[in-house]
């Protein structure tokens, strides 16, 4: 629960803030336990409503945390405690009220005694992965907190340009593909009609073909918000499908990896997220095993995600990695088992994980930029060849006409 209070701090100032608790009596304890005499303190409204509406944690863009996980980097790296630095941020962060929000619940629970692991666990206002928390709590463990928080600082950030430049790319063909199929419906909704007219003042045989358009005109006239409205349907059913039925998701995300070349864009892409966090975990001192449960745990592809989680309950069982994702019922790619294996023989994984991300993330940007390459052109054909066939059909009778 949030609580919004009013007081004097330890140093006489008059502070207006916010502060988490599981209850009133645990908010006001842990204001005391500041040094903050309140004046007032009462539930947060707005903490109500989204308690309404179900919406009790907030999902950080990984933009925001890849900056926030820098800041403190920097501020440790510095020689700054935790606590202060954690003060630091929230400073900084002031206009961003949920973010704000987070580092004044993060330093309630430092304050209260714990380390910044368990107060990532115990605050309520942000959603964090489990990779990202689990790093933290060893890397602390190892001493080693500044240099974590940069490497996740740099993952995060990577992913957050990786989504930007997939985003931007197939902007340019989706604006083609929209206003190719509104030109299309156009045409056969009110282009088709009006020259149908005069053919059928003329009393002439059409050929077949223009019937077929001219129907399809007819029918797109009558029925276009049913068509829309099932196409809607149809979205968001899957889309609600994919969400609550594991067994369906699955069996959608393997199909995906079935698609040419797509295919192969999705697995490097899994595969480069995989290779990077696992470096990270491992480098971090997180065990073996461990660090391969929680590296499945963020990958979007159930498929993939699945090969991994099975092959990290083959290595507790004893047997090496590289050995278990070859024994599994979907075969990633080969070189990446290939490099697993040389790893482990060598104990040079980390190493080899982190090369192996490198890898797939440049592999990726090229097949994408061909892809992209690729695309337009195929869309322009696709859309060319329907108005082609749409004016071609109508232009037919006005031939037959003229050889007559």
């Amino acid at each position: 629960m949030i609580f919004k209070y009013s007081g004097i701090d330890k140093n006489g100032k008059n502070v207006n803030s916010k502060i988490e608790a599981n209850n009133l009596e645990d908010a006001k304890r842990r204001l005391k336990a500041q040094n903050i005499v309140y004046k007032s303190i009462k539930e947060d409204s707005n903490s109500i409503f989204q308690n309404i509406k179900f919406e009790r944690r907030y999902k950080i863009p990984a933009k925001e945390l890849a900056t926030l996980s820098r800041d403190l980097s920097i501020y440790i790296k510095s020689g700054i405690s935790i606590v202060n630095a954690i003060g630091l941020a929230s400073n900084q962060y002031d206009g961003n009220k949920k973010l704000s929000l987070f580092l004044k619940s993060i330093k309630t629970f430092l304050d209260e005694g714990k380390n910044f692991y368990q107060a990532l666990e115990a605050q309520s206002v942000i959603t964090l992965p489990s990779f990202y928390k689990q790093s933290i709590k060893v890397s602390e463990d190892s001493g080693i907190l500044d240099e974590v928080l940069l490497e996740l600082s740099r993952f995060l950030k990577e992913q957050d340009r990786i989504n930007k430049q997939v985003q931007g790319a197939f902007a340019y063909p989706l604006f083609i593909l929209t206003v190719s199929v509104f030109m299309v419906a156009f045409m056969i909704a009110y282009v088709v009609p009006k020259i149908t007219s005069i053919f059928e003042q003329m009393h002439q045989e059409l050929p077949a073909v223009t019937k077929f358009v001219i129907s399809a005109g007819d029918w797109l006239s009558s029925y276009w918000i049913l068509l829309l409205g099932s196409i809607l349907t149809i979205i968001i059913f899957v889309s609600i499908l994919l969400s609550i039925n594991k067994q369906f998701k699955y069996y959608f995300d393997k199909f995906l990896l079935k698609i040419p070349f797509f295919g192969k864009i999705l697995e490097s892409s899994e595969l480069g997220r995989f290779a990077y966090i696992s470096s990270i975990l491992f480098k971090s001192g997180v065990p073996f095993v461990q660090t391969v449960n929680l590296s499945s745990k963020i990958l979007k592809n159930t498929v993939i995600s699945n090969v991994f989680e099975n092959a990290s309950n083959r290595i507790v069982e004893g047997g090496k990695l590289s050995n278990a994702l070859m024994k599994s019922d979907y075969l990633i790619d080969k070189s990446f088992m290939q490099a697993i294996a040389l790893g482990e023989e060598t104990s040079e994984v980390a190493p080899i994980l982190k090369n192996l991300s490198e890898l797939y993330f440049e592999e990726n940007k090229d097949r994408i930029e061909i892809f992209l390459s690729l695309l337009e052109p195929f869309l322009m054909l696709i859309v060319g060849g329907i108005i082609g066939f749409i004016v071609t059909s109508m232009l037919l009778p006005i031939f037959s006409m003229n050889i007559g």
